[in-house]
């Protein structure tokens, strides 16, 4: 008597009908996917320019934009503004993380240091820095020292919040652990704290870069004679789109510029995280 069986499938077969698994993240990192955004706006721009869909009289062709870039390059009219715009955002940058940061260590490691500082910065947080500026031009005057202050004004509020905020929100198990092993204070803030409140000051230095520039362009715009901002204000008195447009340019270019490299510094430093965007 014979037996009827059904028939089987390999077992490799049988293996690939198993359902694969759907990741969740938003996937693997798309090389250069920072420009792809960049490199559209500018498409744009070009296409717009060329069909006549953007009037010259409201912007000014690319193709317009770079030759006067290269006059003002040639006649020393740009560099020499880049690097007054440069120095002063600098110095207001450095200024601005130094005390943030100073203040930050002081209000997140001490509750004494924290009822005296977090307060006032609370309250400097709710005032806009540029509504400052007519006080600081009474204290100052309009020199060199108001704009760089004014910067740092603007940068040290971001730094101190977002380190501040990495200082408090490190897990209290690990001050425990260090207790139980009879680690000092010194070598707990050392090998704990701070790599523990490195991801909040990088985000702080991200948020500085950008309102150290959006500083720079008041005080120039506004209390100048050189610089980017000196140089854009000249141009709008005279109707100079394309010069303007340069100017604009040049501020984005260098936000750019810092902030790519604030985050390749925060790529380097937190290797060892693994996060959605790693």
């Amino acid at each position: 008597m014979t037996t009827l069986t059904a028939p089987t499938r390999p077992l490799a077969e049988a293996e690939d009908v198993r359902p694969t698994r759907r990741r969740l993240g938003p996937g693997e990192p798309i090389r250069f996917g920072g420009l792809i955004g960049i490199v559209a706006l500018l498409a744009a721009w070009v296409v717009g320019s060329a069909t006549g869909l953007l009037d010259p009289r409201t912007l000014t062709e690319p193709w317009t934009v770079v030759a006067t870039a290269e006059t003002l390059i040639e006649n020393g009219r740009l560099t020499d503004s880049l690097v007054t715009s440069g120095i002063r955002a600098a110095l207001g940058l450095g200024l601005g993380v130094l005390v943030g940061t100073v203040l930050a260590l002081v209000s997140g490691l001490s509750r004494i240091g924290e009822s005296l500082i977090d307060g006032p910065i609370q309250v400097k947080r709710s005032i806009p820095t540029l509504a400052l500026i007519p006080l600081l031009i009474l204290w100052l005057g309009i020199g060199e020292p108001m704009k760089v202050i004014t910067i740092a004004l603007a940068v040290f509020v971001p730094v101190y919040i977002h380190t501040h905020n990495g200082l408090r929100t490190i897990e209290g198990r690990y001050a425990e652990l260090a207790e139980t092993l009879g680690v000092t204070r010194t070598e707990f803030v050392r090998h704990v704290v701070l790599p523990g409140a490195m991801p909040g000051f990088l985000l702080g230095m991200r948020f500085a870069v950008t309102s150290s520039l959006l500083a720079l362009v008041v005080v120039e715009v506004i209390n100048a004679t050189s610089g980017i901002g000196h140089m854009i204000t000249l141009a709008s008195n005279y109707g100079q789109t394309d010069i303007i447009v340069v100017g604009l340019v040049v501020y984005a270019l260098l936000g750019v510029t810092a902030d790519a490299a604030v985050r390749i510094i925060e790529r380097k430093a937190l290797s060892w995280r693994r996060t959605l965007a790693s």
